[in-house]
C-alpha cells in the first residue's frame, strides 16, 4: 500500500501518468472495498483487487482511459465493464492521476482574461502570455497561477510545451497569432488553437504551408477556435474554446445529447 501512494504521489507532481483502479461495492465478487491497483502505461500493475479476471479486465481498459484522461465509476457485469449503473454490480473507481495540465494563454485581452477564469474553475494551471506590462499582471489576471510578461516569440520558444500543455491562441493582431503560431508548432502541445475568421486564419495556415511547415502539423491546429454554439461575448467565445478542449481531451465529439 506505501508503494501504491508514493507512486500516486510521484504522478501528481508531475512524474509519469497511472491509472488507477479502487473497489468501492464487491457486488457478488468476494472483494475487500478500498483495494487497489495500478497500471502503468507499459502494462506493469501494482497491488491488486483480489480478482485476477477483474484485474485484467481493468488492465486491458487502462490504454483507453490515459488516452481520455478519464475519472469515473465502472460497473462490471456479466457483458463486461459499463458506466452505467446496474443493480448487484460490482463498483470500481478508475481515474487517471496526473499532474494538472496547463492551459497557456496567449494573449492577456477580454478573451484571455475569459478564458483564465474558465480553465482555473477547470483545475487546470493556469498559464497567460501577453507583451503589454498593463495587461500581463498578476492583479488583472488573478486566476492565472504563471503571469508573463515579455515578447510573444522569444517566451515561447523557451516555455516547455509538450502532451499535457494546451495553447490557446488569442492575442490583439493576426501577426502576433502568426509568429506565436510559428513558434508552437511541431512541439507536441495537446491542444493548439488559433482565433480568427476562416478567411484569416487560412490565410495564415497557407503562409506557413508555402513556408515548409509540415502539413499534418498545420492540419492539427484548431481554428477557427471552439465549438460552433454562436457566441459572441468574450465570455461566450471562451465558453465555446473550453468547450471544444473538454470534447478533444475526455474524447466527446459535440453532438446534441438531446433526443426524445
Amino acid at each position: 500500500m506505501l508503494e501504491i501512494t508514493k507512486r500516486l504521489l510521484r504522478a501528481a507532481e508531475g512524474g509519469e501518468p497511472v491509472f488507477l483502479a479502487s473497489v468501492l461495492e464487491s457486488g457478488p465478487r468476494p472483494l475487500v472495498p478500498g483495494a487497489r491497483m495500478l497500471v502503468e502505461r507499459s502494462g506493469e500493475r501494482l497491488g491488486s483487487l483480489g480478482d485476477t479476471a477483474l484485474d485484467d479486465a481493468l488492465a486491458a481498459y487502462a490504454p483507453d482511459a490515459f488516452a481520455a484522461h478519464i475519472a469515473a465509476t465502472l460497473y462490471v457485469t456479466p457483458g463486461g465493464l459499463s458506466e452505467r449503473t446496474a443493480k448487484g454490480a460490482t463498483a470500481v473507481y478508475v481515474e487517471v492521476v496526473e499532474a494538472k495540465p496547463v492551459f497557456l494563454i496567449v494573449g492577456a485581452g477580454h478573451i484571455g482574461r475569459s478564458l483564465a477564469k474558465l480553465a482555473d474553475f477547470l483545475d487546470f494551471h493556469v498559464a497567460i502570455l501577453d507583451d503589454r506590462d498593463d495587461f500581463a499582471s498578476s492583479e488583472r489576471v488573478p486566476e492565472a497561477d504563471e503571469v508573463l510578461c515579455e515578447d510573444f516569440e522569444e517566451a515561447l520558444k523557451k516555455y516547455p510545451i509538450g502532451p499535457s500543455t494546451y495553447i490557446t491562441l488569442v492575442t490583439r493582431g493576426h501577426k502576433q497569432d502568426e509568429l506565436s503560431l510559428r513558434t508552437c508548432l511541431g512541439r507536441g502541445a495537446a491542444y493548439l488553437g488559433m482565433i480568427g475568421s476562416r478567411r484569416r486564419t487560412g490565410a495564415v495556415l497557407e503562409h506557413l504551408r508555402e513556408d515548409g511547415f509540415d502539413p499534418e502539423e498545420l492540419a492539427r491546429v484548431r481554428t477557427p477556435i471552439g465549438l460552433s454554439i454562436g457566441a459572441e461575448t468574450p465570455e461566450e467565445i471562451a465558453i465555446s474554446i473550453m468547450a471544444e478542449v473538454i470534447m478533444l481531451r475526455r474524447g466527446g465529439d459535440g453532438s446534441v445529447m438531446y433526443h426524445r
